[in-house]
């Protein structure tokens, strides 16, 4: 009788714990969860609570924080699923009781510290810890996927998909579509071909992958000089680190790939460079590339088409039209039709000198002469060096605003001849960043993605943003700043109506959501990534946390 009534506990401790396809499709129904990145597959963002809201945010309260071990940076987005919180770093994999903010269990990363070279901010994860059926997913930096139990921490498969002494990384968090695991990779700015993975969650075998450069035959790879520069493609650059969205109407994944190795376009004999700084639209279950927008054909300034799309169904002169918004790392924002990916509009949020406008027939950019300028050997200031710094923007449909944290530095660069040595660098320009006369350092600006009205633009006096932003019903925008600073702004007007000074830098996109009918908001603290550290690094401590807060009883 004991042992059955013990098999019976067992069962029912699982169904607590596996969490479904369903649960993860329904995202946001269920308030006490928050199963995935960007608050749902469409990353939208936007949250429905507003217990917490304009006109009581001066009481929200710090009611627990928790060390996460770690000073490489906290960029990842927790998971909560029934009452447990889920914390990925790069050195740590955390479960958290939620009312309490006590450790349930916590795993060490075991990778080759030489991993550690291959990205210029150490180890990080990008994302958020990925659940479901029971099992927690996540990269390591060596070029690992690997699979946890929910309710042990304890190893269950670990599969190598890249050798990193080759430049391959893991800093991005994997994605369940569709019922299988889909994973990107890092290396840009070294010697990887890109690509895209999908495993079997319950026995990590890899299903498929798709390359994001192609191989001489393949469709796409005549954008490559396969006959006078025949090994051009193997490094060609084209990363997926950052995470994707999903519609699951259409059965569509659409993953970002970062820009061409190297950058001085010598190299790839200034062809467009397929597929890099592009959206794919990918099948989850076969990864069969439906279609693809390329946002910026031979990519020589870094650009990169990595950020996250948002989707959203809107009316677009009186018609409704399935979109997709991509706030771009070249300083445009871009609304593709998700269906087909065919260019609506794309409009510049910020100042920039590399573009006089985009096509809307071609879909391509018309140039100014900064190119030009380069490819003479001159050296040129670049604007934007990065309109946005890998950071998560928030969209309200509601009120049908996107808010975005810009970045104004400028790139001063110069292409300079590269040797190619697998493992390496491989960028072919020397230079470095200045901040713009007349400006702030960067923008939390909100924006009608479809008017391209900006409704308001406030400046950061000091850096740069690179925390997410996080929209509530409630009228509040969450965001978080380099010196430490978790702010809650006015979605209306951005007025700051509260912050709360944490112990590093916010670089995480933050969440909301309830316990026991209780909003409480999260976010992590903790410096990390290259930029965050080039820019702050001076006057702001590492050291990760967990910082909760919830109302203040009147």
């Amino acid at each position: 009788m004991k042992k059955i009534l013990a098999l019976l506990l067992m069962a029912c401790c699982a169904a607590v714990q596996a969490q479904t396809a369903d649960e993860l499709l329904n995202e946001g129904k269920n308030t006490e969860n928050v199963t995935l990145l960007g608050t749902g597959y469409d990353m939208k963002m936007f949250s429905p609570l507003k217990q917490i809201n304009k006109s009581n945010i001066k009481r929200l309260v710090p009611v627990w924080t928790f060390s996460l071990s770690n000073e490489m940076g906290e960029l990842s987005q927790p998971t909560i699923y029934n009452g447990v919180m889920y914390v990925v770093n790069g050195n740590w994999t955390f479960a958290i009781d939620v009312g309490t903010g006590r450790q349930i269990w916590r795993t060490p990363v075991s990778y080759d510290r030489g991993a550690l070279r291959m990205t210029t901010g150490g180890a990080y994860m990008r994302g958020a810890a990925t659940i479901y059926n029971g099992k927690l997913f996540r990269q390591t930096i060596d070029g690992h996927v690997l699979a946890l139990d929910m309710k042990t921490g304890k190893e269950l498969w670990k599969t190598k998909f890249g050798e990193w002494k080759e430049s391959y990384a893991g800093i991005v968090a994997p994605a369940i579509v569709n019922g299988v695991l889909i994973s990107g990779m890092a290396g840009g700015d070294r010697t990887a071909r890109g690509f895209v993975d999908g495993y079997d969650p319950e026995t990590g075998k890899r299903l498929w992958r798709t390359w994001t450069v192609p191989e001489p035959g393949q469709k796409g790879s005549e954008t490559w000089p396969n006959k006078d520069l025949p090994d051009a493609w193997k490094y060609g650059g084209a990363a997926t680190w950052q995470p994707g969205s999903y519609d699951p109407q259409l059965d569509l994944f659409y993953i970002g790939t970062g820009n061409p190795e190297p950058y001085n376009p010598k190299y790839r004999a200034n062809l467009d460079s397929l597929y890099a700084s592009s959206i794919l639209a990918i099948r989850p279950k076969t990864g069969e590339l439906v279609w693809y927008y390329q946002y910026v054909p031979n990519d020589t300034f870094d650009f990169d088409g990595t950020a996250e799309s948002i989707l959203a169904d809107v009316q677009i002169d009186g018609k409704p039209r399935k979109v997709l918004f991509n706030v771009n790392k070249n300083g445009f924002l871009y609304v593709l039709d998700r269906t087909n990916g065919q260019l609506i509009s794309a409009t510049p949020f910020m100042a920039q000198n590399w573009a006089k406008y985009i096509d809307l027939k071609t879909g391509r950019p018309v140039l100014t002469d900064l190119l030009e300028l380069a490819l003479k050997g001159e050296t040129i200031d670049l604007s934007p060096a990065r309109a946005t710094n890998a950071t998560l923007s928030a969209y309200n449909p509601k009120t049908g605003l996107l808010f975005l944290n810009s970045w104004e530095a400028m790139r001063v660069m110069k292409f300079v001849d590269v040797k190619l040595e697998v493992g390496s660098g491989y960028t072919g320009i020397s230079g470095g960043y200045k901040n713009p006369p007349n400006l702030a350092p960067g923008y939390t600006i909100a924006i009608n993605p479809i008017t391209s009205k900006i409704a308001w633009k406030m400046p950061l006096d000091e850096f740069a943003v690179s925390a997410g932003t996080l929209a509530t019903d409630g009228g509040l925008l969450f965001t978080g700043k380099l010196t430490g600073e978790f702010i809650a702004l006015d979605q209306d007007s951005g007025k700051q109506l509260w912050q709360f000074k944490t112990g590093s830098s916010v670089n995480s996109p933050p969440i909301t959501y309830t316990h026991k009918g209780v909003q409480y908001v999260t976010v992590l603290s903790g410096r990390g990534g290259s930029n965050p550290t080039r820019s702050a690094g001076n006057v702001v401590p590492a050291g990760g946390a967990v910082y909760t807060f919830a109302l203040m009883p009147e």
